[in-house]
């Protein structure tokens, strides 16, 4: 896997998209790799060992958006192999619903499309909203969808007040008994954030999501 991961890394450097895609697709469609190893072995490690070097101090952010967004792109056209996986499995959505979110003002939705895509595969009938979702409207859809979860990413350290500012409004709007699930960058140094911000549950990988559906 380190041979692939290398390759893949060396295009993603590069900044060709074209070929990212086609190489990520074509392990996908021959078998070689199945998509949780694609989005585990390749595509997170791709983004969270990402370097800037000094000479190019002044695009750093210009090019992490460029990474970002080329393996957005292949989450995107990933879509498909999750449905075949999810149906070489036998899964049925007998889990529950689960809607995952972003909070307001966090615009990095990779690891909230990852975790999704993870909770599809382990049975839950999942809603995917994205990043900076609006409170209000937020609010008036759990009213609306009466999910049993609520899955919460937050990558940016600093949103972990918006996450909690919309942890209580949801606990204290939900009639019904809702689980608030937590995950992202912003737990990996403070895993007791979870206690404080008032969710009920870290979920930080996909063995995570699958033991918690085993649960269940």
């Amino acid at each position: 896997m380190d041979m692939y991961y290398d390759k893949f890394l060396h295009m993603l450097e590069e900044e060709d998209k074209e070929n990212c895609v086609e190489f990520a697709l074509s392990k996908l469609e021959s078998g070689e790799i199945d998509v949780i190893t694609l989005y585990k072995e390749i595509l997170e490690p791709s983004l969270n060992n990402m370097t800037c070097k000094l000479s190019e101090k002044k695009i750093c952010v210009w090019k992490e958006h460029v990474r970002t967004s080329i393996v957005r792109t292949i989450l995107e056209c990933s879509y498909p192999y999750i449905l075949k996986e999810k149906k070489k499995n036998h899964v049925k959505n007998n889990k529950g619903k689960i809607v995952v979110v972003c909070p307001p003002e966090e615009y990095h939705e990779i690891g909230a499309i990852m975790a999704a895509n993870f909770f599809i595969l382990n049975g839950f009938d999942t809603i995917f909203v994205g990043s900076n979702t609006p409170k209000e409207d937020f609010i008036g859809a759990i009213d609306y969808i009466k999910p049993k979860y609520v899955a919460i990413s937050v990558t940016n350290y600093y949103n972990l007040v918006a996450a909690k500012n919309i942890i209580k409004e949801i606990k204290n709007t939900a009639n019904y008994p809702i689980q608030i699930l937590v995950g992202g960058y912003a737990f990996n140094s403070n895993p007791d954030a979870l206690y404080q911000i008032g969710a009920d549950r870290l979920l930080q990988t996909y063995e995570d999501i699958k033991k918690f559906g085993e649960e269940g």
